[in-house]
């Protein structure tokens, strides 16, 4: 059988806004009537279904990261980045088992009375208030926290660094993320953290910057050596606006989520027991990263469409989260839903390194605001949505109580 790959009524574009605001009908619709679709304007090809999408992310000989993933800059030839998330194996796993040394369990759990001291400092003043922006004053300063005390930046520096993170993200029409306000917060942010880096080699701390600076990789040839200034600030900037953004989205789409579904955030004010499941549920509904990008290194084949060497290719893990051949339902938010495993943090060696942190950060942030605020209202229509290729969320989230 011969899938059409893109029906004339069917169009999805990932810098269209209105499209953006709830995508979830027009993916259904592409899983269902193409799903191998494809996009003329701007050359891509994308995979829908669940099933492919996770096939894809277990083949990263074929669906290359080394192009970069996000579609604006994917190309024959990038800019060799350095960066983790922009290799393939080998060299990806060598760097991989490097940084991953930065998310132990033990290094990890430890984080959990710092967050819950982080989450009453910015919730506490909120108690008795008629409301406040739960993004603002909340989603966007906690995992902003976290990770700035794990990679070594000071408190008297990381609101503007919060800021400048927030920047890159920074979207205009045609032209995605790769735009003069987004290239400069990026590198805003790469230059602090090169001071910091030839801080570190001087004063050591019991920082992730501080660890990068004494690791030794092994290179290709076997040789042994420490990482340079340059690559322990690729390394930083990767894991501190990872860090950064993908935990702000998380809770701000729960804010609205949880106030559209009073009877499931009651079931979680009534049983926390069900917090951590819940978080899985939100990962899956309304995934902070929905739309990740491969380059194909040879032609493969799927659903007797085939998608030529040289191609871009989009993994709409948004729209798999929602694959009702995986899914009983899945348009319906349940915090009790039996998930075997979704593909929101990534599938195979890209998975998320920084995916037990973001879970802690999730879970603790919403017991700790159930604790405070049982119930609270949110609207959609005053939200400020964050618009994308990649990314998606809000800035800004006002709650009433």
């Amino acid at each position: 059988m011969t899938i059409d790959t893109a029906p004339t009524s069917l169009y999805w574009d990932p810098f269209d806004t209105e499209i953006d605001d709830d995508p979830y009908p027009l993916w259904r619709r592409m899983r269902d009537e193409a799903p191998v679709y494809r996009n003329d304007r701007y050359d891509f090809w994308a995979l829908s279904r669940f099933h492919d999408v996770e096939a894809a992310s277990k083949d990263p000989k074929t669906f290359s990261s080394s192009h970069t993933t996000v579609l604006e800059t994917m190309g024959p030839k990038v800019d060799d980045t350095h960066m983790m998330i922009f290799m393939d194996p080998p060299e990806h796993t060598a760097l991989r088992s490097l940084v991953s040394r930065a998310f132990t369990p033990r290094r990890v759990g430890g984080l959990e009375e710092r967050i819950r001291g982080i989450c009453a400092d910015l919730l506490d003043p909120q108690v008795g208030s008629g409301g406040f922006d739960y993004v603002v004053d909340f989603a966007a300063q906690l995992p902003s926290r976290v990770i700035s005390t794990l990679v070594g930046v000071p408190p008297e520096d990381q609101e503007e660094q919060r800021r400048n993170v927030d920047g890159m993200f920074h979207i205009e029409p045609d032209v995605g993320m790769r735009n003069e306000q987004a290239m400069e917060s990026g590198l805003k942010v790469a230059l602090y953290l090169f001071g910091l880096v030839q801080q570190r080699r001087q004063e050591p701390r019991d920082d992730l910057l501080s660890a990068l600076v004494q690791a030794e990789v092994t290179d290709p040839d076997g040789t042994t050596r420490h990482l340079t200034d340059e690559e322990c600030t690729r390394f930083g900037l990767l894991l501190y606006s990872a860090g950064t953004e993908t935990v702000a989205k998380l809770l701000g789409n729960a804010a609205l989520v949880l106030a559209e579904n009073p009877d499931q955030r009651a079931d979680m004010v009534a049983h926390p027991e069900v917090v951590p499941n819940a978080v899985e549920e939100l990962l899956r509904f309304e995934p902070p990263s929905p739309v990740n990008g491969r380059w194909t290194t040879a032609e493969v084949e799927f659903h007797g469409v085939r998608i030529p060497e040289g191609s871009k290719v989009l993994m709409l893990t948004g729209s798999a989260g929602r694959d009702e051949r995986v899914f009983d339902d899945p348009d319906r938010f349940d915090v009790r839903r039996k998930i075997n495993h979704h593909l929101t943090f990534g599938y195979g060696v890209h998975f998320c390194i920084g995916a037990a942190l973001a879970r802690l950060e999730g879970r603790i942030g919403l017991e700790e605001t159930l604790k405070r605020f049982p119930e609270w209202g949110a609207d959609r229509a005053t939200a400020t949505r964050v618009h994308t290729s990649t990314v998606r969320g809000h800035h800004s989230v006002p709650i009433t109580l």
